[in-house]
């Protein structure tokens, strides 16, 4: 029951305690406007509601102060009216409440008119139903459900106790109406509470369902660090639903829990044994690094270009195949096994820089050489063009060795020589090859032949009208045609 509602009722019983003690005691009822003279005499006794009392009976009872009591509420003419179908009023005070055709009494206001004693009895009735009508409006607005049914369980038994005059019957059917929606209602915020703790239920299971999830992957190609910090992540969601969130029942949430748990148990096992592992295998990796390191540091001041050099490649090769250290160690040492190889690699180009400068007058040379070979082109005559070329690759090979930085230029001028001489002798033989020639005068044959029948065909066209035998035969006569020409052109090539 709300704050409003036990308010209204405290008035109702407040305002219904002095005449009800009336009743009780046979009393009549008070009244508010000004206390009774204190040397009144006090009312007989009351006899049953079902037998008007006798002049005996109150000349035999003592004489008592009267009690001083509250006057009876004004009433409008309105509510008089309304009172007036349902109850009546004696001139004692007796007031009779009429219900199903038959008259109960509901109680006497003794020392007020009729009607201000039916006013009375008519207010506690509206009372009620100004609980009725506040009920309703809760129930139309949708208020929380909660105590309402005992709301009506409470009016129905004020109702029930015939100590008012009203509408009864419509009361109580209005009662009967709002418990019917109250029951309605309480489907609703059940069904609305259900679809919250569904919802509920379904996000705790997807935290549970991810946790499980991050826990079994392999712990060799997990991502520790995102999944590490995923998995807080879904600790304090865990936290904050389990705190704010709607409560799921204490099995559901019970067995949700020893799952995450249980997740979060696995994912940490595995993480301790990787980063164990892992600290391991950093430990093999530095071991076997340092080791290649060693080797390189020895080989850091070798003048054996060659053998050096292709055991740096070794070297690197079983560095690139070696697993990684720690970050922080692999980068150490990295740093001093390319240390040890810039120590080799500097002082062979410093070797090599003092050799280039020992062939310098051998670059001359070669470049005389180039620029003679070079004039040869193009072929016009090949046997004296071979005869020239090898004269200058004897020279050259006497010539001796250049700087490394022109090797490439150099090189590259001759060989286009050479390749022009090979070309040109190629060229000469495709001319002379006897299988070329007769492959090729067969097909002229063939093509000739060919070309003559078309003509034929031609002609015979012509003299018939036949457009379209005319135009295929032109057009099939013109590609045959054009393969002679080629044909014919190649052939005098290698004549």
């Amino acid at each position: 029951m709300t704050d409003s509602q036990k308010s209204d009722e405290t008035a109702a019983v407040a305002n219904d305690e002095a005449v009800e003690v009336i009743e009780a005691n046979g009393a009549e009822a008070p009244s508010e406007a000004a206390p009774a003279p204190a040397a009144a005499e006090p009312p007989a006794p009351r006899p049953a509601p079902s037998a008007a009392p006798s002049p005996a009976a109150f000349a035999a009872r003592p004489k008592a102060p009267a009690p001083v009591v509250p006057a009876a509420p004004a009433v409008s003419a309105a509510s008089l009216a309304e009172a007036a179908k349902w109850g009546r009023a004696e001139g004692d005070g007796h007031v009779f409440l009429t219900l199903d055709g038959e008259e109960i009494a509901v109680g006497q206001y003794p020392g007020v008119s009729p009607d201000e004693a039916l006013g009375y009895f008519a207010r506690k009735f509206d009372d009620v139903i100004a609980q009725v009508v506040l009920l309703e409006h809760r129930v139309e607005s949708k208020a929380p459900a909660t105590d309402m049914q005992k709301t009506v369980t409470h009016l129905r038994e004020q109702l029930a106790e015939r100590n008012m005059v009203g509408d009864i019957r419509s009361a109580e059917a209005r009662l009967d109406t709002l418990s019917t929606q109250i029951l309605e209602l309480e489907k609703s915020e059940k069904a609305a509470h259900d679809a919250v703790r569904a919802s509920e239920l379904a996000a705790r299971e997807a935290i549970v369902s991810e946790a499980e999830s991050i826990a079994g992957q392999d712990p060799a190609q997990i991502q520790w660090k995102t999944s590490s910090a995923r998995m807080n992540e879904l600790f304090e969601s865990w936290k904050a639903a389990q705190k704010s969130g709607v409560r799921l029942g204490r099995s559901n949430e019970d067995a949700l829990w020893k799952r995450f748990r249980s997740a979060r148990t696995v994912f940490d096992r595995h993480r301790r044994a990787y980063f164990s592992q892992l600290d391991s295998n950093n430990s093999a990796a530095k071991s076997a690094k340092e080791a290649l390191i060693a080797e390189a540091e020895a080989l850091s001041s070798s003048t054996d270009w060659g053998y050096a050099a292709g055991e740096y490649r070794r070297l690197m090769d079983q560095w690139k195949a070696t697993p990684r250290a720690s970050r922080k160690d692999d980068d150490a040492l990295w740093g001093r096994f390319r240390a040890a190889q810039d120590v080799f690699f500097s002082n062979r180009q410093a070797a090599n820089e003092q050799i280039d400068q020992e062939y310098t007058a051998n670059l001359a040379v070669k470049e005389q050489l180039v620029a003679e070979a070079q004039a040869l082109l193009p072929i016009k005559d090949l046997n004296a063009a071979k005869k020239a070329l090898q004269s200058i690759r004897d020279r050259w090979e006497d010539a001796g060795k250049v700087p490394r930085a022109d090797m490439g230029r150099i090189e590259a001028g001759l060989r286009k020589v050479e390749d022009a001489v090979r070309e040109a002798e190629e060229e000469k033989w495709r001319r002379s090859n006897p299988e070329t020639k007769a492959r090729t005068n067969s097909a002229l044959t063939q093509l000739e032949a060919a070309i003559a029948g078309l003509k034929d065909d031609l002609d015979k066209a012509e003299k018939a009208g036949d457009q379209r035998r005319i135009k295929a035969a032109r057009e099939a006569l013109e590609a045959r045609q054009a393969w002679l020409d080629q044909i014919q052109r190649s052939a005098s090539d290698l004549a």
